[in-house]
């Protein structure tokens, strides 16, 4: 639609609308679309920055309801809010203008199609969090962030069941956390990047285990379906399997898998094959800073897809910047898209590069993904500091 169509219409220039999505209209602590109900209504601080009244709930204190602006850190108290009635009157100007732009391959609610349920965490609660894994055993969720204790354990609701990790420099304690996973027997698995090391908590946050020397910067971690872990070395550009005792804290064997790879991070393992894709960051003369490139391999670690950011760009007409790679219960690699954002399925290995875009709205910057028993997916969004779930609508 032209801009004197959308005059006639009464509608507001595309260009516009998008602009204003961006820059108005959407509160910059949780990024979700300002709105006339109650938990999404726009308020003024009093510093003058605005953020929905959702936000404003959670970053008061629940007594003496006293809060900062996560902007500009001025202390004020919930009270102090008020309506913003300026975004309040553009809503209703911008009226039915404010759809999602359509992504090209995308059909947005369509019957099947996933969509964000409920989300969990927020600022505050998480601070700048790296990495997501699930519970198998108890479907709890485990993420590791900046917080004064590293590792923070969620219910299936939501809630905060538990946190370990206290931010410190002893052995046992986490110092920059990049990675989690979480084993068969409940076992928790965190890269630590300030010593460089891998520590194994048991579900309650008693330390039994920590592997270092041997790496120089751990980053990615997962588990297999034998209950191994691989993790890989960023620096070191390799992928190592370790084969742990958990319950009695003794590591057993560790075996370097491939050692030819190009700034490894994320890593993931398919429970339906064995497979096992890496995701690397190649930085050479002539290559972009941020390009990406998913390598998967089979049980018996032999190359069996690859596709890379320029590969990618041939089949999806915009610029695609991975920064966390999972499987699917079908076996599919899924990727997080920083760029877009969004999270893509890539198909199977062996059919690289079959692109098909599963979420294009409501996420800023995610960096980890995972699924569920259930086939929900859960996206770490580390800009909204908040864990989304996913699931399938079929209408």
């Amino acid at each position: 639609m032209g801009e004197e169509e959308a005059r006639e219409s009464g509608r507001a220039p595309p260009e516009l609308v998008r602009e204003a999505e961006v820059s108005l209209l959407e509160c910059k602590v949780c990024f979700e679309r300002f709105g006339h109900r109650q938990q999404r209504r726009p308020r003024n601080l009093p510093c003058g920055h605005v953020v929905c009244l959702a936000c404003v709930a959670a970053l008061a204190h629940p007594r003496t309801l006293a809060l900062e602006c996560p902007f500009c850190r001025r202390a004020c108290r919930a009270c102090d809010t008020s309506d913003c009635l300026p975004v309040l009157h553009l809503l209703e100007l911008l009226g039915s203008s404010l759809q999602p732009a359509a992504v090209p391959g995308a059909a947005a609610c369509a019957p099947g199609a996933l969509t964000c349920h409920h989300a969990f965490g927020g600022w505050g609660t998480l601070v700048n969090p790296t990495g997501l894994a699930q519970c198998p055993k108890t479907g709890r969720v485990v993420v590791v962030h900046d917080g004064k204790r590293r590792v923070k354990i969620f219910d299936s609701g939501g809630g905060c069941a538990h946190q370990f990790g206290e931010k410190g420099a002893a052995a046992h304690d986490v110092r920059y956390p990049l990675d989690v996973a979480v084993t068969d027997d409940c076992h928790v698995i965190v890269t630590d990047a300030g010593d460089r090391s891998i520590k194994v908590f048991d579900f309650f946050g008693q330390i039994k285990l920590v592997i270092g020397e041997q790496f120089s910067l751990p980053w990615g971690v997962g588990t297999t379906p034998q209950n191994d872990v691989v993790v890989t070395d960023a620096e070191a550009g390799a992928l190592h399997l370790l084969e742990v005792d958990f319950p009695e804290g003794v590591l057993r064997r560790s075996e370097r898998l491939q050692a030819q790879l190009c700034r490894p991070r994320k890593v993931a393992v398919s429970w339906l094959t064995g497979a096992i894709a890496v995701l690397e960051h190649p930085w050479a003369p002539g290559t972009a800073g941020d390009s990406t490139r998913v390598k998967v391999f089979s049980s018996a670690m032999q190359l069996i897809g690859q596709v890379d950011t320029f590969g990618l760009s041939l089949v999806f007409p915009s610029k695609i910047t991975a920064s966390a790679v999972a499987f699917d219960h079908q076996g599919n690699v899924i990727v997080a898209d920083t760029s877009g954002p969004a999270i893509l399925c890539l198909g199977k290995p062996e059919e690289f590069p079959v692109l098909k875009p599963l979420v294009t709205h409501g996420l800023s910057h995610p960096v980890a993904l995972t699924f569920t028993k259930e086939n929900s997916l859960l996206v770490l969004d580390s800009a909204s500091h908040s864990v989304k779930v996913y699931k399938v609508d079929w209408g």
